[in-house]
């Protein structure tokens, strides 16, 4: 099965175009993977049992934006908008802002392809990189550049949606991203992964590639939020120059797989991470988040937050590393996973790792696993609070305050009642948190 679903793949590869040395590099390096199974340390706990039993060896044959407004808007936001639908840029959906200032690779100007030909595939490397980071260069033909020029600050967010409708047969779709904030540039990007409502039965395998210059600023939202057929394998890859700043949040809200690998590096002195993420798998919903800050380089910090909640039979997976180099001394960093099992049929497998080699460094890191308190409960039900809405409440209560952490109140807004329709399906128990 593992052979027949490389070949479906590698069908779909592009065999001539701009791209094609790297198309190349990546089909021989996809075709001579083996596919990661039980004994994969990286994937012991991830099955890709419906990603290679589900003959997802085409492409879109529509892409339709009929229905999808509501699904890419993100209400206050106030964003440059660029919106795909099953792989295809929907002008329709689209601002003409994000449509003027966005470049696709196919659309680039002179300059801007010799900004692709620099960065394109340089962020990945070692053994943070994967087969399925492979397989999206052997299926590359086209792209999104976010450039964002030296010193400037745009006012707006530039909003990415990929969005799914179903097809008539399962399908792939390929996203690539890069994203180069020059020196002293602040911005904020919100990476969004949507369908409609009905039954998916899509594959997205995206990659995003992001170079921040010295002294640049990111504020990066990644969001999965497809319907729980759609299947998604997801590649974050980070480099940092000197003094550069990379805040992050990501939402995983569960699909039969969705795996995210997060991989930010410490190019320069004085460069800092904040990461945080929630994860909220229901029913039989795997989440996979597989996060490594490299730390190469002395003076610089990390701070890094998950918190995930597990319902039904869901499954998550959280394997966080930080890996200080010989040279990083003066660094500082910190790792924190808690989660949460509504029943006692839920399971999540949480492996923090620190790999230090450096001996003047200030590091900690945590995971805990555990279930509602019973005493909270008790007391919330003591004051005339039914036992389910207390449980909803005390839920969403675990998770919020990351939520209230976010700059952008519209993107918490925006969350809040999608989270709390997760924990409250009846929705009179979400009524306090909506």
């Amino acid at each position: 099965m593992s052979e027949q679903f490389q070949a479906q793949q590698l069908a779909l590869a592009v065999e001539q175009g701009p791209f094609a040395a790297l198309n190349n590099a990546g089909r021989d390096a996809f075709q001579q993977a083996q596919i990661p199974n039980r004994k994969t340390e990286a994937w012991k706990y991830t099955s890709l049992r419906h990603l290679t039993e589900g003959g997802y060896g085409a492409t879109a044959s529509s892409h339709s934006a009929a229905g999808l407004d509501d699904i890419a808007t993100i209400p206050a936001l106030g964003s440059q908008r660029l919106v795909f639908v099953n792989g295809q840029l929907s002008k329709e959906l689209s601002s003409n802002e994000a449509l003027n200032n966005v470049t696709l690779f196919s659309q680039a100007n002179s300059e801007q392809q010799a900004l692709i030909a620099d960065k394109l595939d340089t962020i990945m490397a070692g053994q943070n990189r994967h087969l399925f980071n492979e397989l999206n260069n052997a299926q590359l033909s086209d792209g999104v550049l976010l450039h964002i020029g030296k010193n400037e600050q745009p006012q707006q967010a530039v909003q990415i949606s990929w969005l799914t409708t179903r097809q008539d047969n399962n399908f792939t779709v390929n996203a690539r991203l890069l994203v180069v904030i020059e020196q002293g540039a602040n911005a904020t990007l919100v990476e969004h992964y949507g369908s409609a409502d009905s039954e998916q039965n899509s594959f997205t395998n995206a990659v995003s590639e992001i170079a921040l210059g010295a002294n640049a600023r990111l504020q990066h939202y990644r969001l999965n939020m497809a319907q729980q057929d759609a299947l998604h394998i997801g590649a974050t890859h980070v480099d940092l120059a000197r003094d550069a700043q990379y805040h992050s949040f990501h939402l995983g809200l569960g699909s039969k797989l969705t795996r995210n690998d997060v991989v930010v590096n410490h190019n320069a002195g004085g460069s800092h991470v904040e990461m945080s993420g929630v994860y909220v798998p229901q029913n039989k919903q795997l989440v996979d988040f597989h996060t490594c800050i490299e730390h190469k380089v002395a003076h610089c910090t990390s701070n890094e937050v998950f918190r995930g909640i597990m319902n039904d039979s869901a499954k998550a997976v959280f394997n966080g590393r930080i890996h200080i180099h010989p040279d990083a001394q003066k660094t500082l960093a910190q790792m924190s996973n808690k989660n949460l099992l509504l029943t006692n049929s839920a399971e999540v497998n949480t492996k923090p790792e620190l790999e230090i080699y450096a001996d003047d460094v200030q590091c900690a890191h945590g995971a805990t696993v555990a279930q509602l308190e019973e005493k909270a409960l008790f007391y919330m039900q003591s004051r005339g609070i039914s036992k389910n809405e207390a449980e909803v409440m005390l839920s969403f209560g675990f998770i919020n305050e990351l939520l209230e952490a976010l700059p952008d109140e519209a993107i918490a807004n925006y969350l809040r009642p999608v989270l709390a329709h997760r924990f409250g399906r009846d929705q009179s128990l979400a009524r306090h948190i909506a």
